[in-house]
């Protein structure tokens, strides 16, 4: 918003993401960038009259918020005729770190590169001052102006996410030889199951591949054998059906053995954050309370 305010362009702002709604303003004001989360192109691309709006104006879009799955940035661009290129930040820097470049290169799958004067690099998960090099996964540190100084009255907070300048963000990440970085996923969200790391968006990136599936969301829940499983939750798409057991083939196809979700569960709706962004944390909350109320 304060870009466009700089710039003198006119700013679209609706109260809420109601699809209708968005539709009409695209149809009335022509706009040429639409900012967003993935849920909110998901629904569009998904919709049964989005065909029908002309949203040729649109040049380009950035998503945030959560990971864009590459299926539906695919899906979209071929709809709108625009540019969807995903980026990065935090409430703590400002909140924007990194970006693809909405003109010449860009890399699907990525969060793209840091913006100017903002540093980036890979460290080790449990030893933030060893650095790690080109494709090794680890923890994403920022340095930059945009970087908070600190949570407000909580040093002891404050120390163990900010060291020497730098933000660990929290968030598991590689970096090409471009220069180009991925998110792998949130560090506190990694399912370890039997000894091996599984990351919930490897999970989401092949469910949201699957024809029947609008939504979807990965999780660890408890599992006696082998510590955790991955747990999936499921919103289909309008008219579409699906069974457990068909998701659960499609993802073994798709996904190393380990990795492949050990239940189903269909929703019509998944949580959600103001701005859409998908609460994994809610469902693992929801799954702990079952595990600890009485049979």
């Amino acid at each position: 918003m304060n870009l466009c305010v700089s710039n003198g362009s006119r700013l679209i702002l609706l109260p809420r993401f109601q699809i209708e709604q968005v539709f009409g303003a695209i149809s009335r004001y022509r706009p040429t960038m639409f900012p967003g989360v993935p849920t909110m192109y998901t629904a569009i691309i998904n919709h049964p009259q989005a065909h029908r709006v002309d949203m040729r104006s649109i040049q380009a879009c950035i998503s945030g918020a959560a990971p864009l799955p590459g299926e539906v940035q695919t899906r979209f661009e071929a709809l709108t005729g625009g540019r969807l290129v995903e980026g990065y930040g935090l409430t703590e820097t400002s909140p924007v770190t990194h970006v693809n470049p909405i003109q010449g290169t860009r890399k699907l799958g990525s969060i793209g590169v840091p913006i100017p004067d903002t540093e980036a690099r890979i460290v080790d998960a449990e030893h933030s001052d060893r650095f790690l090099g080109i494709g090794e996964v680890g923890e994403l540190a920022i340095r930059g102006p945009q970087v908070m100084a600190g949570y407000w009255n909580h040093p002891q907070e404050t120390s163990q996410v900010v060291r020497d300048g730098w933000l660990l963000t929290g968030d598991i990440a590689r970096m090409d030889a471009d220069g180009f970085f991925y998110i792998v996923d949130r560090k506190k969200d990694l399912i370890i199951s039997g000894g091996l790391n599984i990351f919930p968006r490897e999970v989401e990136e092949v469910l949201y591949a699957h024809p029947a599936v609008l939504e979807a969301a990965a999780i660890g829940v408890r599992d006696e054998y082998r510590g955790e499983a991955v747990k999936v939750f499921v919103v289909l798409k309008p008219g579409a059906a699906a069974t457990a057991e068909e998701i659960i083939e499609y993802c073994r196809q798709h996904l190393a053995r380990f990795k492949v979700p050990q239940a189903v569960e269909f929703r019509e709706q998944l949580p959600k954050s103001l701005v859409g962004k998908i609460l994994r944390r809610v469902l693992s909350e929801e799954e702990a309370a079952k595990s600890q109320a009485p049979s």
